[in-house]
C-alpha cells in the first residue's frame, strides 16, 4: 500500500504542464480619432512547468495582425507581443481576438482578447429615416452632432436619389445640425443615402452618410391596417 501511494505521489509531482497567461486581459486598444492604424504591445508569461512552443497566430478580423517576440517560452519566462489594428471606419466598442496555437496538448489554443474602443467624432441620429409604401410623405429630421475634440462644420449635402427633398440648418456652430428629409412620393420602394460633407481636417470624417428608405409594410401590419380601415367604414353611426 505504501509503495502504491509513493508511486502515485511521484507520478503527480513529475507531471509537467504549461499555462500561458496575459499580464492584463482583455488588452485595451484606444486609438485617437485621427488614427488610421494603431499598434499596441502586450506581455504574457508561461506559468507552467514546461516549455511552450507557439505554432501559429490567427486573428478573427482582417483588421488585426499580431506577432510575438519569439517562438518558445521556458517555464516562468515572460514574453512580449504586438498587435496592429487598421482602425478604418470603426466607431465605438468592438471585441476582437487572436487564437494562438501551441504544442501543448493541455492548452492547444490560447485566446488573446482585445477591446477596441474608437471615439465617435460624428453622431447621426437616426442614421436611417423610413416611410411605408403609400404612407403620407411627411418631413423627417436627422440630428448630426460633432462630438470630437474639434468642431466640424456641415458644409453641404448631396443625395444618391433625385426623388427626395432635403435641407439642413445649424443649431450650434460646428457642433449640431438638423437635416430635414422628405420623399417626393411614397408609391414605390426606394433606398438611398445623403452624403454629408464636412470641413474636418481628418480625411475619413470629411464624408458621412445618412440613409433613407421607402419600404413595404410587413404582412401582419398591412393586414391590421386594412382591417382597421374596413371596421371604420362599416361601423354604424
Amino acid at each position: 500500500m505504501i509503495k502504491a501511494y509513493t508511486l502515485l505521489a511521484l507520478l503527480f509531482t513529475s507531471t509537467a504542464f504549461a499555462e500561458m497567461k496575459l499580464t492584463v486581459s482583455p488588452i485595451d486598444v484606444k486609438p485617437k480619432p485621427e488614427d488610421e492604424v494603431i499598434t499596441v504591445s502586450f506581455t504574457f508569461k508561461n506559468e507552467g512547468t514546461k516549455p511552450v512552443k507557439v505554432l501559429s497566430l490567427e486573428s478573427t478580423c482582417s483588421c488585426l495582425a499580431s506577432s510575438m517576440d519569439k517562438a518558445v517560452y521556458a517555464p516562468g519566462e515572460m514574453g512580449t507581443g504586438k498587435a496592429e489594428f487598421k482602425v478604418s471606419s470603426f466607431v465605438g466598442k468592438h471585441e476582437k481576438s487572436v487564437t494562438v496555437t501551441t504544442d501543448d496538448p493541455q492548452q492547444p489554443e490560447w485566446i488573446i482578447p482585445f477591446l477596441l474602443e474608437v471615439p465617435a467624432v460624428v453622431e447621426i441620429t437616426p442614421n436611417n429615416v423610413q416611410w411605408w409604401v403609400n404612407e403620407e410623405a411627411t418631413s423627417k429630421d436627422i440630428t448630426v452632432k460633432m462630438t470630437g475634440p474639434e468642431p466640424m462644420k456641415l458644409t453641404s449635402i448631396t443625395s444618391t436619389r433625385e426623388n427626395v427633398q432635403f435641407s439642413f440648418k445649424e443649431i450650434t456652430p460646428g457642433r449640431e445640425y438638423v437635416v430635414t428629409v422628405k420623399p417626393t412620393q411614397t408609391a414605390d420602394v426606394m433606398i438611398g443615402a445623403l452624403k454629408l460633407a464636412t470641413d474636418s481636417k481628418i480625411p475619413k470624417y470629411q464624408r458621412q452618410l445618412a440613409f433613407f428608405s421607402v419600404v413595404r409594410q410587413p404582412a401582419s401590419r398591412a393586414d391590421e391596417a386594412k382591417a382597421g380601415t374596413t371596421s371604420a367604414a362599416t361601423a354604424k353611426p
